[in-house]
């Protein structure tokens, strides 16, 4: 470690620190990390909500005051310095003011070594905005300067363009190289930058790695374009010059100031970050242009992404389970049921799967509602088997399911409450998930089948591997995917094509489940491959519960 300072202890450089907290505005700290202690100047206590200007356990005491978003990403940082990874510190996240409101900080640290031997951090916290009009790394304007332009200047102009750019990655050259060389790093980017613009074009530096550049005068978005490729293309001739010593690009978000209906400074800091976000997650080093309906449609999936957690919460109000009938060939009766997922939302309206299950994948709510749908679905089917013995129930499991939940836990804990065949039960897995984690899958299906539960391949004759999962994971029966079907039914090569998946699955001993069938003509057809079981619209689309058991297996008990 080069930080060192032989002569002095904790307790002389807490009192240098309360030495200087008169005459600076920044907030001054010092956390041993050895033995858990932070200090900091006392004046922090008078804007957020501090009981003391010193304390132990600093990680949860941080979590007081740091905001919620952001408090995992402080609490990784801080961990890394603890354990010796990172030996400095350059985060700029939000701490709650006593308000309760957020406020954007920049926290910088070193790690030294004192008298003792003890690790510490020592640093220096400033409100983001609050105090500089220049920036000290790249000496560009920050965004108190940049506030005042765009409130005086909208005003006065009404189109333009606004260019958010972000450097990718930029973390890991602080994290790898150092702070100190991140700084030299984003102050040549600035000189990048700055020298490809016009003089009517201003510059600022924002949040971290990220600049603003305004221009009031552009007359369209292609200049806007035209300014991004040509500082893309500086920093890819600046990274050639230090011979690859770092790599990074620039993502870039634009706003088209002619079409915001309004043109204030928080407008257009939020609209230019989602911009930049979205050119990030777009794929890095290239540009987004804002447009309303994308951005109207995050702010959808964020309010029902609250909506959902919201309903976990409430003991699952909102989600119910559908069931789609199976029909065994032979006797024409149904045998079986797909249990399926549907949300009604709090105006009343059934969303379709394709809106919400992609976010409790994302947010990994599809761990608690995966297995609440184990549980209801397999109490379902217990109910119907009291009518017909023979019933089963297949239940599909979600790739983020299988990887983050115990699921042969989950499905053995609710076949030992409803006292239930295990061999009644189905999971339904989908191939694809099966090959981005192959060994995962091979042990849970492994340990599903010792304790007795069957396993379906679904989407089978959409994947390009599916002889492989055939062997690897020797289902119990396979699912032909609704558009291989409708090929099938109308193409004489894909129809022999799916007499030969029968025959090869009935030889491996393996039942075959064709699905999608809609019309008489396509069952006539269909049964002419002799399948085990059908499923389609033509024997009953997916319907509540009540209306399942009413419509199947009221008449079919009798």
């Amino acid at each position: 470690m080069n930080n060192e300072y032989p002569r002095l202890t904790v307790r002389q450089l807490c009192s240098v620190i309360k030495m200087f907290d008169s005459s600076v505005d920044d907030y001054l700290y010092l956390y041993d990390l050895d033995n858990d202690y932070y200090y900091m100047s006392v004046h922090a206590t008078e804007k957020f909500p501090l009981e003391r200007n010193e304390f132990n356990n600093v990680i949860e005491e941080h979590r007081k005051i740091c905001y919620p978003e952001d408090f995992s990403m402080l609490e990784q940082e801080l961990k890394g310095i603890i354990s010796g990874k990172n030996n400095g510190h350059n985060l700029q996240y939000r701490w709650i003011d006593k308000e309760l409101n957020p406020v954007w900080i920049n926290c910088r640290g070193v790690v030294c070594k004192l008298k003792d031997s003890s690790r510490v951090l020592i640093g220096c916290i400033n409100q983001i905005g609050a105090k500089q009009k220049a920036d000290n790394v790249s000496g560009l304007l920050g965004q108190t300067s940049l506030e005042k332009y765009i409130q005086i200047s909208s005003k006065i102009f009404k189109s333009g363009f606004v260019l958010r750019l972000g450097l990718d990655d930029f973390r890991e050259i602080n994290e790898r190289y150092g702070i100190e060389y991140g700084d030299k790093v984003l102050k040549d980017t600035a000189e990048c930058i700055s020298g490809c613009l016009k003089g009517e074009q201003q510059l600022y530096r924002v949040v971290s790695d990220e600049f603003i550049i305004v221009d009031y005068l552009a007359t369209g978005i292609d200049e806007a374009k035209s300014v991004y490729h040509s500082i893309r293309h500086a920093i890819d001739r600046y990274v050639e010059s230090i011979q690859y010593e770092v790599m990074f690009t620039v993502s870039g978000g634009i706003l088209d100031l002619s079409t915001l209906e309004e043109k204030t400074y928080k407008n257009i800091m939020r609209y230019s970050e989602y911009a930049l976000n979205k050119s990030k997650k777009n794929g890095k080093n290239q540009y987004y242009v804002f447009n309303y309906e994308d951005y109207n449609q995050i702010l959808m999936i964020k309010q029902l992404t609250q909506s959902l957690r919201k309903s976990v919460a409430d003991n699952f109000k909102g989600y119910e389970l559908y069931y789609q009938p199976l029909v065994d060939v032979v006797t024409g009766n149904v045998c079986g049921a797909e249990a399926l997922l549907r949300y009604k939302s709090e105006d009343g309206n059934i969303l379709p799967p394709n809106i919400f299950i992609p976010i409790l994948e994302e947010t990994g709510l599809v761990v608690p509602v995966g297995k609440w749908i184990i549980n209801e679905a397999i109490k379902k089917c217990k109910e119907i088997q009291a009518v017909i013995p023979e019933f089963h129930i297949n239940i599909n499991v979600s790739y983020i399911q299988v990887i983050k939940s115990n699921l042969v836990k989950d499905v053995t804990t609710a076949i030992e409450k409803y006292n239930i065949n295990p061999s009644s039960i189905i999971i339904e897995m989908t191939e694809s998930g099966f090959l981005e984690s192959n060994k995962r899958y091979m042990k849970i299906w492994s340990a599903l089948k010792e304790r007795g539960v069957g396993l379906a391949l679904d989407d089978f004759g959409t994947g390009y591997s599916n002889l492989r999962c055939l062997s690897d994971l020797k289902p119990a029966y396979i699912k032909i995917d609704r558009s291989f079907t409708l090929k099938a039914l109308n193409r004489e090569y894909e129809y022999r094509l799916l007499n030969h998946i029968v025959e090869m699955s009935h030889s491996l001993g393996l039942h075959v489940c064709v699905e999608g069938i809609e019309t008489e003509g396509e069952l006539t057809k269909a049964k002419q491959t002799e399948p085990d079981y059908i499923q389609g619209f033509l024997f009953g689309k997916p319907c509540s519960r009540a209306e399942f058991t009413q419509k199947f297996f009221t008449k079919q008990a009798g």
